[in-house]
């Protein structure tokens, strides 16, 4: 592996006197979409733009110092980890904001997204590992930071950390939990996320089903969509369009960075320096970061990022272990599984990609489907007079993914001339995706069929249309394993 011509990141000085520590109160604080845009201040850096103009906006940054008297820290690992947060702070938005962004309830003052972000040694790959808010957590002894009140070990939401000791406390806690030393910490606001989107003209995102959140006002047909910063920010806000709800959210924040990455390293906006200034001061000018993250750091990464492409970019969640884990005084909490999370905070401690290498498809793009076709079981018939019809289709479908049964039977009738696709209703979204790879195939409802799909082939079957899942996952459980993506694999096609 290549080693870096500058120190790495974590080596700079940590350390500023609090009476040089700038006003906080300059931007209005929000949501989950602050830490969306913390992504993109550390993965798009400064793209090789001048020092001037860094230097510039590297004196905007609140600076706070989250590493305050820490002992007994993990041991440095290769690259870079960054941890990423977004407070709540709605008790510094305005009504008129609150109303027109829906930004109601109480402020918890906790963290609303937590996120670390690894940089490889060399600059060439970018991890994104999402931390549930809700996570059981338990604190290691501090003193309060304001009261100086003495507090022992004890369980809580990995979300309510910064609550009770702030950035300090936050990053203790992340350290505790996953063994891994923490080399930068960074804090922004929605107002930044929502300007940082509209200076790069809006970026655009995909969804194969509707998606509608009356809590954040989401409101997105099925399809591909451009988003300025507002809707933006209802995406990566929405936690009710789906049953899967935080982990929904943050695979759709995790969309989002990829989408945003896509824009930034497509549009030609890293090669104007006007540009990259705007972006720059948009995301800089609501940053809350440690001192020993400026203007050298941002273009160190720049420089060694500048051929990074979404399939440089791989995003997940941590592994769950219960998705509702009950703790007296606390209620239900998410608990990791602790062994496939150190395997995995391990992985980024050597520095080791976690999406598997896979070869370049060949031929015509696969489709995008909302299920995956792993999970869909299929029995072919052949509906035909065609000798062997079956076993074709038998083996597209197998090809692209799907469960067949690999033994395709003749049909009761042998006259079909247009395919069809017979389902239980309950498996609709299953069926919907297998007529995307069976084209001009019909869909017929069959109550009480089950979850294995009836294909009968027609005369006017050609060939299976190569699918895949919209975003393919595990489903969440005990002792899941969440799905590694890469950034080219979740953007729109």
């Amino acid at each position: 592996m290549p080693t870096p011509t500058r120190p790495p990141a974590r080596r700079q000085p940590a350390r500023r006197s609090p009476a040089r520590r700038p006003p906080v109160r300059r931007k209005k604080p929000g949501w989950a979409g602050r830490a969306i845009t913390a992504v993109s201040v550390v993965v798009l850096a400064s793209a090789g733009i001048g020092h001037a103009v860094l230097t510039s906006l590297d004196e905007g940054i609140a600076r706070v110092d989250p590493f305050k008297d820490m002992k007994d820290r993990p041991a440095a690992g290769h690259g870079m980890n960054v941890l990423l947060v977004g407070t709540d702070g709605r008790d510094r938005i305005t009504e008129a904001e609150r109303r027109r962004f829906r930004l109601g309830g109480a402020p918890c003052h906790c963290t609303d997204t937590i996120m670390i972000v690894h940089i490889s040694a060399d600059w060439n790959r970018a991890t994104v590992v999402s931390l549930p808010r809700d996570s059981y957590a338990e604190v290691p002894a501090h003193s309060d930071p304001t009261s100086g009140r003495q507090h022992g070990t004890h369980p809580i939401r990995l979300n309510a950390a910064y609550a009770e000791g702030g950035p300090n406390l936050t990053v203790r806690t992340v350290e505790n939990m996953t063994r891994l030393k923490i080399d930068h910490y960074l804090e922004v606001d929605f107002v930044s996320f929502m300007r940082t989107v509209d200076v790069l003209g809006g970026v655009r995102v995909c969804t194969t089903q509707p998606l509608k959140d009356a809590y954040t006002g989401l409101d997105l047909t099925a399809g591909t969509h451009q988003l300025g910063g507002g809707q933006a920010l209802q995406y990566v806000r929405s936690r009710h369009v789906d049953g899967a709800s935080d982990l929904g959210r943050m695979q759709r924040q995790q969309k989002f960075v990829a989408a945003l990455i896509d824009r930034a390293t497509s549009s030609g906006v890293l090669l104007n320096p006007l540009k990259v200034r705007d972006m720059a001061r948009s995301v800089l000018g609501s940053v809350r970061a440690d001192q020993g993250f400026g203007t050298d750091q941002l273009l160190d990464l720049g420089r060694g990022m500048r051929n990074f492409s979404p399939r440089s970019s791989e995003f997940t969640t941590v592994p769950i272990g219960q998705m509702t884990y009950e703790v007296k005084g606390l209620g239900s909490t998410v608990k990791w599984d602790e062994a496939k999370a150190q395997a995995l905070f391990q992985a980024l401690r050597d520095d080791k990609p976690l999406a598997p290498p896979r070869p370049k498809e060949k031929g015509p793009a696969a489709a995008r489907v909302d299920a995956d076709p792993q999970q869909i079981r299929v029995q072919v018939e052949n509906g035909t007079a065609t000798e062997g019809l079956g076993r074709r289709v038998d083996d597209g479908l197998a090809s692209t993914g799907f469960r067949t049964t690999r033994r395709p039977v003749n049909a009761a009738d042998r006259s079909v001339r247009r395919t069809v696709v017979f389902y239980d209703p309950r498996w609709e979204r299953s069926a919907k995706a297998l007529a995307v790879a069976l084209p001009g195939s019909e869909l017929r409802a069959a109550p009480g069929q089950g979850p294995t799909l009836r294909v009968i082939a027609g005369t006017d079957f050609r060939e299976v249309h190569r699918v895949k899942a919209a975003q393919p996952q595990a489903p969440p459980g005990p002792g899941s394993q969440q799905a590694v993506v890469t950034g080219d694999q979740v953007v729109c096609p």
